[in-house]
């Protein structure tokens, strides 16, 4: 029951308000991007002090309607050098990794672009697995690494149309789903296992990269609020 119960919360908690009324047990991190222009620190509303620290590259106290929201600009791709203003980067903690939970990030985005690393912790290669949001070709993709394996979903249509989108990546035991304004995009069956490291999580691209051994896959567009959900 309660295995089901939780499948069902993670498939429909995909705003803040959403997640908030699901249960503050299962809020690990909620940032709005409401902080006004000039800001160097991201503000964790989920009362977990998971607080970000803000790039100077980074537009915030953009308008997004009646909303605040963050700008990245374009950076060439694989052309040095690396920018790590341009990231916003949350420290490690455990709530951040999936360890051996289910697992849900949403973010609501807007872009015309066809590239980048909206959010992830760590990265390919990086002991304990990773997982991350990204949109190459302009088609959301969502990746889970773990003990057991990895699953990596791409939806099978494009959102750089400059409209904002909602974008959900969840791993639960039976499998890894996708959806897009609250509909499934893409899934599938599998357990990818235990996800646990030691990276900060960073939204905007990654971090340890040079743009020439490691492109730095650096997002572009608007950002309005991420959610990160575990239980």
């Amino acid at each position: 029951m309660r295995t089901a119960l939780l499948s069902c919360l993670f498939l429909v908690a995909a705003t803040p308000e959403a997640a908030a009324a699901s249960g503050d047990d299962l809020r690990m991190a909620v940032w709005p991007m409401e902080e006004t222009a000039g800001s160097t620190w991201m503000t964790d509303t989920s009362g977990r002090g998971h607080h970000g620290q803000i790039g100077p590259e980074v537009g915030t106290g953009l308008s997004a309607g009646y909303e605040m929201s963050y700008r990245f600009a374009r950076r060439e791709p694989d052309t040095p050098p690396a920018r790590p203003g341009h990231l916003v980067s949350v420290a490690d903690h455990s709530d951040l990794d999936p360890g051996d939970r289910n697992f849900a990030v949403t973010v609501r985005l807007r872009t015309t672009h066809k590239f980048g690393n909206v959010i992830q912790k760590g990265q390919a290669t990086v002991s304990g697995g990773s997982w991350k949001v990204q949109i190459p070709d302009g088609r959301a993709t969502c990746t889970y690494r773990g003990s057991r394996g990895t699953i990596e979903l791409r939806a099978p249509y494009k959102i750089n149309d400059g409209e904002w989108h909602v974008v959900r990546c969840v791993r639960l035991r039976e499998g890894v789903l996708l959806t897009i304004d609250g509909f499934p995009a893409a899934s599938r069956e599998g357990w990818t296992g235990t996800i646990g490291n030691g990276w900060p999580v960073t939204i905007g691209g990654k971090l340890d990269c040079d743009q020439v051994e490691v492109g730095c896959d650096y997002y572009a567009g608007d950002l309005d609020w991420i959610t990160i959900e575990a239980a």
